[in-house]
């Protein structure tokens, strides 16, 4: 009774998929988010639409904002070092932030900060926690322990190694070949879930312990935690997790977490999507290129200075072969 009490109470403050919550931790965490506290500090109402609340990814994953500092008039007001929120003309706020984003003044996009609470496989935490500008608590498996939920891909998604790229996937598995995989997927998953319990069981009352017999559980099993960031690193985050070169498992995160960042400071996003998303990094050669083709000049990729796979690049960003 303790154990299960314990999980729903967890299940309340860390919050999970409205599927699979109850009626009364739906309820719980409803009256959270209808609170209204009055406030003095800078309020983004698009964030405070969505703040708690859960938003799906992968099967069994989430993402959830759970506090935030600052929005786009923070950024303005940090450049100008002002008493002010920006100023009251917003064209005049976007022009400094596209300013700023355009010459990687990145300074004043530090004053904003954002807290996430996440849920997501081992194996993405293991690669997300490489960014290492953020502030991170990890759900513990030494202290409790780790539900069932395991991450199982979409058929979709289920691809061989690339002959091309030692860290990337190549062509997707299909018939018997993506039914193997899945079937081999699900049958570990379940097999060391019931291995885990039965270390923790023990044969009398007293079993392995949680911290030893973690140690036996896969890397698609879920772990959570909360993740804190300024605007600035969570930018750069973004640009290289919600890139089409990103896996897939984590940029499924990072696309979502986008949408989150385009609520809470819709004039910065803006920025972003142009000057990163949008944008391109040339190196001197390339530009060189790109203005002898402007002046009719004949360039290949012989001539041009450029290694075959920049060349490679710079064909696919400007198509050189027109």
């Amino acid at each position: 009774l303790i154990k299960a009490f314990n999980k729903v109470l967890i299940s309340i403050l860390l919050g999970s998929n409205l599927s699979d919550l109850t009626k009364e931790q739906i309820e719980e965490i409803n009256s959270q988010r209808s609170k209204v506290e009055g406030t003095k500090r800078v309020v983004s109402n698009g964030l405070e639409e969505i703040i708690y609340q859960s938003l799906p990814v992968l099967d069994h994953g989430f993402i959830r904002v759970i506090d935030y500092m600052g929005d786009d008039s923070s950024i303005v007001q940090a450049a100008r070092v002002s008493y002010g929120k920006g100023t009251k003309h917003v064209s005049a706020d976007k022009g400094l932030i596209n300013y700023l984003m355009r010459h990687r003044h990145s300074t004043p996009f530090e004053m904003c900060e954002i807290k996430y609470h996440v849920k997501l496989p081992i194996f993405v935490a293991r690669q997300w926690i490489r960014h290492r500008t953020a502030s991170v608590n990890e759900y513990s498996a030494r202290y409790s322990v780790l539900d069932k939920e395991y991450y199982i891909p979409e058929p979709q998604n289920l691809a061989a190694q690339s002959s091309s790229n030692k860290q990337g996937r190549g062509s997707v598995l299909e018939g018997d070949d993506a039914k193997r995989v899945l079937d081999l997927l699900i049958e570990d998953s379940e097999k060391v879930y019931e291995d885990y319990e039965k270390m923790l069981e023990g044969e009398s009352q007293i079993g392995l312990s949680r911290e030893l017999a973690r140690m036996n559980l896969s890397l698609n099993y879920y772990t959570q935690w909360y993740w804190k960031i300024d605007l600035h690193n969570l930018l750069h985050f973004l640009s290289l997790r919600a890139d089409s070169h990103a896996q897939f498992e984590i940029r499924a995160y990072a696309d979502v977490m986008l949408q989150t960042v385009k609520k809470w400071v819709p004039l910065t996003f803006e920025a972003f999507e142009n000057y990163r998303i949008g944008g391109a990094y040339l190196n001197s050669k390339s530009i060189n290129v790109i203005k002898k083709i402007i002046k009719g000049e004949k360039v290949t990729q012989n001539n041009s200075g450029l290694s075959s796979r920049e060349w490679e690049e710079l064909s696919n960003l400007i198509d050189l072969s027109k």
